[in-house]
Order: C-alpha cells, then structure tokens, then sequence
C-alpha cells in the first residue's frame, strides 16, 4: 500500500505540483516586470485599495425640472 502511494507521488502529484510552481513563479516574475516598469501605476493600485466607493446616485427630488418621458404627468 505504502509503495502505490509512493508511486503516485512521484509519478503523478510530482510533475503537477512541479509544473504548477514554475506557472506560478512565471506569473510572479512578470508581476514584478511590470511592477518595474510602471512604478507610478503601481502606486495608483495599492491607493486605489484603500479608497472609499464612490457614494451611490440619489434619485431627483419630486420637484426637479427634469421629467423621464416614461413618467406619467
């Protein structure tokens, strides 16, 4: 039992796991490209997280001049 197990590790969940670190590691290097590249945009991300939202649109008041044409008169 301990052998098939062992088995699959290196025949199967190696390679994946293997594979999968160099993706990631090849995501990482060029994040860190870019990063390098346009430090100013950078910047702009890590501001932008701690930002507040935008407050959400208000409706008119009942007296604004403004009338949608669906509106009834």
């Amino acid at each position: 039992m301990f052998e098939t197990a062992t088995e699959f590790l290196f025949i199967v969940a190696l390679p994946t796991v293997l594979a999968a670190s160099v993706v990631v590691g090849l995501f990482a290097l060029g994040a860190l490209f870019d990063a390098l590249e346009h430090p100013a945009e950078l910047k702009a991300r890590v501001e932008g997280i701690f930002r507040r939202p935008p407050a959400p649109p208000t409706p008119p008041a009942a007296d604004h001049y403004y009338k949608a044409y669906w509106a009834k008169p």
